[in-house]
């Protein structure tokens, strides 16, 4: 079982930027590739980012590719979206999700074993 606890979210202006992080219980984390999911308003959940279990692959939406960086601390249980140069369409609820898997990483939601709350992120005009 692993529990994940997002935080860093809230309200960033556009073009500044905002750093999320999700930690992890237990003393499996290394075991998991990790990913990055979001929901807008009135919208379905979608893939944002995801890194291999070592961090040495990761994986974006076309939409935050070149803004969005996901990286990993495997001695913190720890995984991090650093969003920059945000914009009003990146508003929406972020979660983080752990998938069991050694043969590869997810983009698909139906992949991943554990979730985390959820992080609200509004970006401002």
């Amino acid at each position: 079982q692993v529990q994940l606890v997002e935080s860093g979210g809230g309200l960033v202006q556009a073009g500044g930027s905002l750093r999320l992080g999700c930690a992890a219980s237990g003393r499996t984390f290394g075991s998991y590739a990790m990913g990055w999911f979001r929901q807008a308003p009135g919208k379905e959940r979608v893939f944002v980012a995801a890194i291999s279990r070592s961090g040495g692959n990761t994986y974006y939406a076309d939409s935050v590719k070149g803004r969005f960086t996901i990286s990993r601390d495997n001695a913190k249980n720890t995984v991090y979206l650093e969003m920059n140069n945000p914009r009003p369409e990146d508003t929406a609820v972020y979660y983080c999700a752990a998938q069991y898997s050694f043969h590869y990483v997810a983009r698909s939601e139906n992949e991943y074993n554990y979730w985390g709350q959820g992080a609200q992120v509004a970006v401002s005009t």
